[in-house]
């Protein structure tokens, strides 16, 4: 194989980071974007880079099939899509890198291991931080029992977001126009990441995580949206240790990320705002720096490739992603209807430089770094307004 001849479905949003990445074209392996697929293309930033150089522009991955393929197919669309447009993909000789998460539903995440294994290709999935030298290394130390075994998991993210994101139109919704699952939110898009990192290095080898067993979860909202922008959780894994998220949009000013892995010989930190390493603390004084995992987010498309042209393996398969998405069907389980923040609370103004203004609940900031400290959910410590989440069992 000569070039790796790639199709890139969705060139907007995340997209543009795709299509940056994939026309500088500096990796190890040569690469050939053969096409771009957008139906509301001309919207997209990078609309005149892909034109300026000739790239046809389809606007459907089956358009696109039905005149062209491609060795590998790049899949940046909404949550709703992943699924169909993976298993089209697939179908039709592609292997597939998808963006995260895997896909809305369990179910759906089946259809995609099933289109696979049919196909006999690869699909990895483009959580970032899995395909960093940083992970990867902290990983293995988990995985040759360097930290002993894990207790405690925790993370927080409070990430402010406008009324412009919201105003996308698939933003905080469950379902589509067209009744299709979406399940957007920010523990189903923005800040999935962190909930799958929780249960990848858990996982027993490089491209396997570590499963839900018992899932806790607190979902709330202040925007006017179907779903909610802030959650809480406690999840338990199959190998006993307990992870604690919290993230949350309806904030005013930005926290995190960070992370506080605890383990039976060490505490493991990360935390944007001190620098963005990850630093393992052991008991016995001794520290272990891995550095920045941000610093490479091209390496998912570089390790895909590698994969494809077998010199390399797949870090973060389909099976290794769904254990993210386990836990977010269970996670809008145990929440139930989704609750209100009490108005009394919410506030609108500037969230960010350029003056975009949003909601958020005065207080909660504190509220949630107090939950995470504590390694609490709200409704734990007392909180008037929390309200508990139903224990969802998986096995």
């Amino acid at each position: 194989m000569n070039e790796v001849k790639i199709v890139l479905a969705g060139i907007g949003g995340y997209g543009t980071r795709y299509v940056r990445s994939l026309l500088q074209g500096e990796g190890k392996y040569p690469i050939k974007l053969v096409g771009a697929v957008d139906p509301y293309a001309e919207k997209s930033p990078c609309f005149h880079l892909i034109t300026e150089r000739n790239i046809p522009i389809y606007p459907s991955l089956e358009r696109f099939y039905e005149v062209s393929g491609a060795d590998m197919a790049i899949i940046s669309t909404p949550i709703q899509y992943h699924c169909p447009h993976t298993c089209l993909a697939l179908s039709h000789g592609s292997h597939v890198l998808c963006e995260k998460p895997l896909s809305a539903t369990v179910d759906e995440a089946i259809k995609m291991i099933e289109a696979r294994n049919k196909a006999n290709k690869i699909a990895a999935i483009g959580y970032q931080w899995s395909y960093s030298e940083e992970i990867q290394a902290l990983k293995q130390d988990i995985i040759r029992g360097l930290y002993g075994k894990p207790i405690r998991l925790k993370t927080l993210i409070l990430w402010p977001r406008s009324e412009t994101y919201y105003a996308r139109g698939w933003a905080g919704k469950k379902r589509d126009s067209s009744g299709n699952l979406i399940l957007d939110s920010v523990a189903n898009n923005a800040t999935a990441h962190y909930i799958h990192n929780m249960f990848y290095v858990l996982g027993s080898d490089v491209n396997t995580s570590a499963r839900p067993s018992s899932v806790t979860a607190e979902l709330y909202r202040a925007n006017d949206i179907e779903n909610y922008d802030t959650a809480a959780l406690k999840a338990y894994t199959d190998n006993g240790a307990e992870l604690l998220y919290y993230g949350s949009h309806a904030v005013d000013k930005k926290a995190g990320a960070r992370f506080h892995y605890a383990f039976e010989k060490a505490d493991i930190f990360y935390d944007d705002e001190t620098g963005g390493k990850i630093i393992a603390h052991f008991h016995n004084g001794e520290k272990k720096d891995y550095g920045n995992p941000n610093l490479n987010s091209d390496n998912k498309i570089w390790s895909a490739v590698a994969a494809i042209l077998g010199e390399g393996e797949i870090v973060c398969g389909l099976e290794a992603a769904m254990s993210q998405t386990i836990c977010i069907n269970a996670m809008q389980q145990s929440g139930g209807d989704i609750a209100e923040f009490p108005e009394r609370m919410i506030r609108r103004g500037a969230l960010f430089r350029n003056n975009d203004k949003g909601l958020f609940v005065e207080g909660l900031a504190d509220r949630l770094k107090a939950c995470y400290d504590q390694a609490a959910l709200p409704a734990e410590t007392g909180i008037d307004w929390a309200k508990a989440g139903e224990l969802i069992r998986l096995n």
